[in-house]
């Protein structure tokens, strides 16, 4: 893997990040990387906590319902209103917000001066338009969220530890505010959720706000990877313009999430391949659109460098045959 951690050694002498845990999973084992720091002085080592920003969408509210799904509780294209009847909208379903192909229009007037209940009750009653190509909004999982707690009675903060935490040992992985976690503001207090609606919103937000680590991001891969729980997850619930599996980017066979600050998710099941990387790209500048041209190069070179492995070990088994 020398040339993805050239790339990320490139990427952090431009000044992109600090530093970033890494973990790559391949025949069957794990190897793990610790680079750089996390604010510049203190050195990025095993067991740190990082705001997993939206990523927190695939690792609590789709794999709840995933779940539900598979189980014949939740029919992936019966209205969200039929389980949660508190939204206005009767057209939205459970596929277009997972897809994010709901047509929903995100803006929420006067937003930052909205407390809980107010930004619940925006959302609950948010605009809903006619264009239903890819559109990617937080506010489509923030629903699905309320979903949940509609059919489990209960808060996500529980439902993620009943249905997913425990079951698979994730004892690490919570909403936050978390003490001590990775900074992702330069001067800001360590441990504060970044995202704005998920500060307000706390343990009910299904679209941000929770706080991993490397260790937990494993277990969860592995899940992903060697349980009938990831079954058929490759195919395409999404449109032929824009492939989705449910809740995640869909690109072949690599199923993937990306998080505002950083970090990122990719999981190959046919080839029991995966890639956590988790950073703080947002601790000392916010260059959103930079950000994105160079994940997408970083990206490039992790997915070439992991076909190459699969390529050696096709080889391998070639000439055993032989």
């Amino acid at each position: 893997m020398k040339a993805v951690l050239h790339k990320i050694q490139s990427q952090m002498d431009q000044g992109l990040y600090p530093g970033a845990s890494l973990a790559f999973f391949h025949n069957g084992k794990w190897q793990i990387y610790y680079l750089g720091t996390q604010d510049g002085q203190q050195k990025t080592m095993s067991g740190l906590v990082y705001d997993l920003a939206s990523v927190s969408k695939v690792v609590g509210v789709a794999t709840v319902l995933i779940q539900l799904i598979s189980q014949g509780k939740v029919e992936l294209d019966q209205s969200l209103k039929y389980y949660y009847p508190d939204v206005r909208d009767e057209t939205l379903t459970i596929r277009q917000l997972l897809t994010h192909t709901s047509g929903i229009d995100p803006f929420i007037p006067n937003r930052d001066k909205l407390d809980a209940a107010g930004l619940k009750k925006a959302i609950d009653t948010i605009s809903v338009t006619a264009d239903k190509a890819f559109r990617y909004t937080d506010v489509n999982f923030i629903l699905l969220g309320f979903l949940l707690e509609s059919i489990f009675e209960e808060s996500l903060e529980v439902i993620f530890r009943e249905q997913i935490f425990e079951p698979w040992q994730m004892r690490q992985t919570q909403f936050g505010p978390v003490s001590g976690a990775v900074p992702t503001i330069a001067g800001a207090l360590t441990g504060q959720v970044h995202d704005p609606k998920a500060r307000v919103l706390g343990r009910h937000c299904g679209s941000a706000g929770l706080f991993s680590t490397l260790d937990d991001l494993q277990l969860f891969c592995q899940a992903y990877l060697q349980t009938d729980f990831g079954l058929n997850l490759e195919a395409n619930y999404g449109s032929l313009e824009k492939p989705r599996s449910l809740g995640w980017n869909l690109d072949g066979d690599w199923l993937d999430h990306t998080g505002y600050t950083g970090p990122f998710l990719m999981l190959n099941r046919p080839a029991q391949q995966a890639v956590i990387f988790l950073t703080n790209r947002t601790f000392a500048y916010d260059d959103r659109q930079l950000w994105i041209t160079k994940r997408r190069e970083l990206r490039d070179v992790i997915k070439d460098e992991m076909g190459k492995l699969m390529f050696k070990e096709h080889q391998k088994l070639t000439e055993t045959k032989k």
